[in-house]
């Protein structure tokens, strides 16, 4: 058991108990919700509620039992395939089933295991089990990933993305037709109220920012092209669900599961197609581009042909 007594900085004043935790002992946002949710965190003698909002200097006394850190397992991914590669960086076009990362709980391949099983060395900043990752992309979701070689990389890209100047496309299959057909959803995500996996637009989230275009319809559904100005987990997903057009297989957040099955497709059609950013070696800018995965253009197919 670990344990750790201090004031609440005045900068974390109003912040909920879970979210100040996480930023204070540098746990993730999960961990610090379960330490919470036993019982593990009190406010000047009182039990917190990972909703309670904290109070600047009130005395915070936290207990909890460190989780082993998950190892990078070395593996090899036939389908995780290498784009790009020099001495700062490495792209890979991602496929589903893999995670950006080891993580608790999660047992499947990642990408940091595969660049390993293939050979390949990455930085070693940031946690150990997350070293070299800059951005991720959630295990059903394809497409295209950044991962830092050099330190100079990894400082850099990271600025990059939390500075938002990385270039981000994604293509999704939504069901049904925006209204308007190209738009902006500026609407704040935060964690969904009743679930510690899901996500939601919530008036206590983080600002997140999504701009989208339809570039095919179908009878009933909508091919769009997605701009994200924010990376927020799951941000497409719940933006496109809280507008009531789920991308297609997307069970999670409310698709039609009788058209997931008629497409073929086990997961949520969302494709993270075009990266660009400047080469933080060279000072270049650079763009990489991805291919729809089979599952993804098959689904397409069957609508084209509806």
């Amino acid at each position: 058991m670990e344990s750790r007594a201090l004031p609440v900085p005045e900068g974390l004043a109003g912040e909920r108990a879970d979210a100040a935790l996480a930023k204070l002992l540098g746990f993730s946002r999960n961990f610090a919700a379960e330490v919470v949710a036993g019982g593990g965190a009190t406010a000047d003698g009182v039990v917190l509620d990972k909703s309670d909002r904290l109070r600047a200097d009130s005395w915070l006394e936290v207990s909890w039992e460190p989780k082993e850190v998950p190892a990078i397992v070395p593996v090899i991914v036939p389908d995780l395939q290498v784009i790009y590669d020099d001495d700062d960086i490495i792209v890979v076009d991602k496929p589903v089933g893999v995670a950006a990362h080891p993580s608790v709980g999660w047992t499947g391949p990642t990408v940091l295991g595969a660049l390993a099983g293939a050979g390949y060395r990455v930085s070693t900043s940031g946690a150990a089990e997350r070293a070299g990752i800059v951005h991720r992309l959630d295990a059903g979701t394809s497409g295209l990933m950044v991962v830092a070689k050099s330190e100079r990389a990894y400082s850099a890209l990271k600025r990059a993305f939390h500075d938002r100047e990385v270039e981000k496309i994604y293509h999704a299959v939504v069901q049904g037709h925006p209204d308007p057909l190209a738009g902006t959803i500026d609407a704040p995500i935060g964690r969904h109220p009743s679930s510690s996996w899901k996500f939601a637009v919530t008036v206590a989230g983080k600002p997140s920012v999504t701009h989208y275009e339809t570039i095919e319809a179908f009878p009933s559904a909508s091919l769009l092209e997605v701009h994200l100005e924010t990376g927020r987990t799951h941000q497409i997903r719940v933006h496109m669900a809280a507008q009531r057009h789920p991308c297609v297989g997307d069970t999670m957040y409310g698709a039609d599961p009788t058209i997931s099955a008629r497409l073929g497709l086990s997961r949520q059609w969302l494709h993270a197609l075009q990266l660009g950013f400047r080469h933080p070696g060279t000072g270049e800018s650079v763009v990489f581009r991805s291919r729809y995965p089979d599952d993804l253009q098959h689904a397409l197919d069957v609508l084209r042909a509806d």
